[in-house]
Parts: structure tokens; sequence; C-alpha cells
């Protein structure tokens, strides 16, 4: 087994084949490794913290990581707060509910559509923050937060998902419509 040290230095070399090899490696070392990584979320260049994104999402279910992955989120870099969002998704939290939240109301769409799939990994938690956020007047915000409750496919999310359907997006009631699909709850129709 490497030793942290070297793992860590590998991760930050710039070489992507020695970095994917020294993220599953990191997580033998556990909590250690995550103490360690959250000194990279601090790091002054952009592509270490992205690496450092990228490795917290292997230490699934660890507290410590899901935290650091939710300070990320606040990254100045587009492309670090992307992979903080996308790490979300593999290691959810109902904790992040609220700042993911926040992202997929920003500027950067590709985050905002991470953070809808992260938010749509958690579950249940993340139902009645969707909920309002399927009310934003911002479309792209609604589209999002629709899409995320639609790809939830939790029974919970019928009641939001039918209050989306005559939205004055199209995109919107595309997710509603697509969503009430997925839980079974198509449209029907009666002939009198």
């Amino acid at each position: 087994m490497a030793d942290l040290e070297t793992l860590l230095d590998d991760l930050v070399s710039g070489d992507e084949d020695r970095a994917q090899a020294a993220v599953p490696a990191l997580t033998v070392h556990g909590p250690k490794a995550v103490q360690a990584l959250a000194g990279l979320v601090r790091a002054p260049v952009a592509d270490r913290r992205w690496w450092a994104a990228y490795a917290l999402a292997a230490f699934r279910g660890d507290r410590q990581a899901q935290d650091l992955l939710i300070q990320i989120l606040d990254d100045p870099s587009d492309a670090v707060r992307q992979c903080a969002a996308l790490a979300l998704k593999q290691n959810p939290t109902a904790s992040a509910v609220e700042p993911l939240i926040r992202l997929m109301k920003g500027d950067d769409r590709l985050a905002a559509r991470l953070a809808g799939d992260a938010l749509s990994a958690v579950g249940l938690a993340a139902i009645p923050a969707l909920t309002q956020a399927s009310k934003d007047p911002n479309p792209g915000v609604r589209i999002e937060a629709v899409r995320a409750l639609a790809e939830m496919r939790h029974p919970d999310a019928i009641g939001p998902l039918f209050n989306c359907i005559d939205d004055p997006s199209s995109v919107v009631c595309h997710w509603a419509e697509e969503g009430l699909d997925r839980l079974g709850i198509g449209m029907m129709f009666f002939n009198p």
C-alpha cells in the first residue's frame, strides 16, 4: 500500500493516469486521507481543488468528506463547483440540499444541472426545497427543479409534479409529465 503523501503527490501531479489511480488507494487511508484532502480544498490552484473534490467523492458515506464537498460548492471556479456537485450525486447527503439549491439558482447552467442530479440522489429530503424551486420566477431554475423531481421517481414528488403540468415553460411541462409517467401516473383519457 502506497503511503498517503505519495498518493497525494500523485493526485496533484498533473498526470491524469497517476491521479486517477491514486483515488481508490486514498480511500484505504480513511479519515487521514480525508483530512489531507481538506488541505487541498483550500489550495490556491483550482486544478488541485478539482482533484480534491474528485477524490472526496470516493469516500462514500463519510460525513467529513460530504461536509468538504458542500464547502466546495462555493468555490470561485466553475469547474471545481461542477465537480463538487457531481461528487455529491455519488455521495448524497441531506445537509447539501440548501447549498445545492443555491448552486442550481446560479448562472452556471452545467452546475445547475449537476446540482439537480445531486438533489435527485438525496431523495425525499430534497423534495420540499425542489418544490419551492419549481415555483421560481427563473424558468431555468424551474426546469432543473422539476427535472430533479422527475428523476427522483419518489411518490412524494407526485403533488409537486402535478402542480407544474401547466407551467408557462414547455420544458418544465415536459419534465412534469415525464416524472408522472415514470411514477405510473401518465395521462389517462376517459370516454364519457
